[in-house]
C-alpha cells in the first residue's frame, strides 16, 4: 500500500498514514502560513511591515502538487501583503487565499463551498493549536515537525522537517507519490517541460 521512497521524509502523526483511497480523492491542499509555509519568524521594520522566511523547495513543491492535478490554497491567521506577494509567485489564484481568519474553520468551509470541494476530498496542513479544528475536519491531516503535540496527534502524515525548512515539499512529494496513480511523474514532467 505505501510507497516507501514517497515516505521517507515524513512519518505517521497520530492517526497513522492515510489510505490510498484517502490520498487519490484529494482535489485541494490548504496550507497555514506561520510554521507551515515559513519558519513562524515574523520580522517587523520600524514602519511595522513584514518580512517571513519561505522555503524555495516547498514552494516547488506547491508547483508540483499543482502540476499533479491537485488545487493549492492558503488559510491564515494573520494578514500581511507577503502571502498574497507568495501565493501570486505559486500561482495561487487569490479566490483562494484565505487571510485573517483567526477562528479557520468557518473560512475553510466557505471556501469549500465556493470549490465544490468536500471535507474528505481536502488536506490541510497546519502546525498549532490554531489549525486543530481544521485539521479535524480534513479528509487528510498533515503538519511539520516540531508542531504543537495536539496537533501530531491529529496529523496522518508528519514530515520531519520544520516548518518553512522543507516540510511542505516532503508532504506534497508524500501526496503525489503516495497516490501512485502516475500524479508525480505527471508533476516532474509539467515541471520539467516535456509534457
Amino acid at each position: 500500500m505505501l510507497n516507501l521512497a514517497a515516505a521517507a521524509e515524513v512519518i505517521p502523526g497520530g492517526r497513522g498514514f492515510p489510505t490510498v483511497e484517502a490520498l487519490r480523492a484529494l482535489k485541494l491542499v490548504l496550507f497555514d502560513v506561520d510554521g507551515t509555509l515559513s519558519d513562524a519568524r515574523i520580522v517587523l521594520n520600524d514602519r511595522g511591515e513584514q518580512t517571513k522566511f519561505f522555503d524555495v523547495r516547498d514552494g516547488a513543491g506547491i508547483t508540483l502538487l499543482q502540476n499533479g492535478g491537485i488545487m493549492a490554497g492558503i488559510v491564515t491567521g494573520r494578514l500581511s501583503n507577503v502571502v498574497d506577494v507568495r501565493a501570486r509567485e505559486l500561482k495561487i489564484p487569490p479566490e483562494r487565499v484565505r487571510q485573517g481568519a483567526a477562528v479557520k474553520l468557518p473560512a475553510v468551509k466557505k471556501l469549500l463551498a465556493e470549490l465544490s470541494v468536500a471535507p474528505h476530498e481536502m488536506a490541510f496542513v497546519g502546525d498549532d493549536l490554531i489549525d486543530v479544528p481544521v485539521l479535524e475536519f480534513a479528509g487528510v491531516a498533515c503538519c511539520p515537525a516540531g508542531s504543537y503535540v495536539d496537533v501530531l496527534k491529529l496529523s496522518h502524515i508528519v514530515s520531519t522537517k520544520f516548518g518553512g525548512r522543507g516540510a511542505v515539499r516532503t508532504i506534497c512529494e508524500y501526496l503525489l507519490k503516495a497516490r501512485g496513480d502516475g500524479s508525480w511523474e505527471k508533476a516532474v514532467d509539467i515541471y520539467l517541460g516535456r509534457a
